[in-house]
């Protein structure tokens, strides 16, 4: 028998099967059972011809659904999503709101009103607690996930920015300021620890497999490798040819860490044990989300320029551009979730175009 599931178990992805691919791989190795792939695939035994069972299907990215934000205006900041309530949170930085969304209905259903810019948004299902990171007086609230209720805040020097949840230790890491990694206890919501970085973070990812925390700190040029057991800097990486490293994105499994960069536009594939460069790339321009999917093998740049770059990994050192997905202005933040096979873009209201949530379907 045919195990459909043995590429997810390979990278301990198996949740990550979303009913549009396993309906393709089914459909595959039906046509393989019943002897029909040659006849499909006009080459016969010839596997390497299998993309082209998909003749209908258009690569990269599908739009299959729009939600409209019709009380936002202003600059859209990261996403969070709520998997089993299907509920999707929205940082509106210039509106100083966090947009729920109701994605089976594709409605907004609550406005989480009177913050100031927010930036982060992180959903904790263990907890039902919705923390929600502000720029502009570096508070870090606690919500209710329910009733939308302020439970508790963390006050922080200033800019509280990306929010990532250890779920190893329950643990929720804020980066804030001029050059810091704050650590908060989530069962207590107190902050429990801290780590000084040489500037701002932005975006930054924890290893699942290990100890390490890897952090763009643009303002030094620089990537910083943290040992979050030891809550110290083991390393930092100067930046060389490129500068304005915002997004980021890890794959843990092949040892590579995706950086994007503003200055000029470019993808950066860097080797997380040895911190040397890879591969660099022309991508999207104004990125400030990068998504790795590693089913797929593919990078998500999403460009406020107007496009969403894909890549194609073809292997641990080699890339290549897949195919460019017009977007709109401004739209440089999303949110990729690899269980249900899609991509929110958030669309900010900018001159006659209107605020909105695209989703679109990973397409294989």
């Amino acid at each position: 028998m045919i195990d459909l599931n043995i590429k997810r178990y390979r990278y301990g992805l198996v949740s990550r099967i979303g009913s549009h691919t396993l309906s393709r791989i089914a459909a595959v190795v039906a046509l393989v059972l019943t002897g029909n792939l040659a006849a499909c695939l006009g080459a016969p035994h010839d596997m390497a011809t299998l993309p082209q069972v998909r003749t209908s299907e258009k690569v990269g990215l599908r739009l299959v659904q729009t939600i409209p934000l019709p009380n936002v205006a202003g600059r859209i900041d990261h996403l969070s999503i709520d998997m089993q309530g299907q509920r999707l949170f929205v940082a509106a930085l210039e509106n100083n709101t966090v947009e729920v969304l109701k994605l089976s209905t594709g409605k907004p259903i609550h406005i989480i009103s009177g913050l100031s810019a927010p930036q982060g948004v992180l959903f904790v299902p263990a907890l039902n607690e919705i923390y929600v990171s502000n720029g502009a007086n570096g508070v870090c609230a606690i919500f209710n996930g329910d009733s939308f209720t302020l439970i508790d805040q963390i006050e922080l020097s200033s800019d509280a920015d990306n929010l990532r949840y250890d779920r190893r230790t329950a643990s929720v890491y804020v980066g804030y300021g001029n050059g810091g990694l704050s650590l908060v206890d989530a069962a207590t919501n107190q902050a429990v620890g801290h780590i000084t970085l040489d500037g701002h973070p932005e975006s930054f990812q924890l290893e699942r497999r290990g100890p390490r925390i890897f952090i763009n700190i643009p303002s030094a040029n620089q990537i910083a490798v943290i040992d979050r057991v030891k809550r110290r800097v083991m390393t930092s990486w100067p930046l060389k040819n490129a500068s304005a490293n915002y997004p980021m994105a890890l794959d843990e499994i092949q040892h590579r860490l995706f950086v994007g960069f503003r200055r000029p536009a470019r993808l950066g594939v860097y080797n997380t044990e040895s911190g040397r460069l890879i591969a660099s790339l022309d991508s999207a321009g104004d990125a400030d989300d990068i998504f790795y999917d590693a089913v797929l093998k593919r990078i998500y740049v999403i460009g406020g320029e107007g496009f969403i770059d894909i890549f194609a990994q073809q292997d641990a050192d080699h890339y290549r551009l897949l195919t460019q997905i017009p977007t709109a202005t401004g739209a440089r933040t999303g949110l990729l979730v690899p269980e249900t096979d899609r991509l929110y873009v958030a669309v900010p209201h900018y001159g006659r175009q209107r605020a909105e949530v695209r989703v679109y379907e990973l397409q294989p």
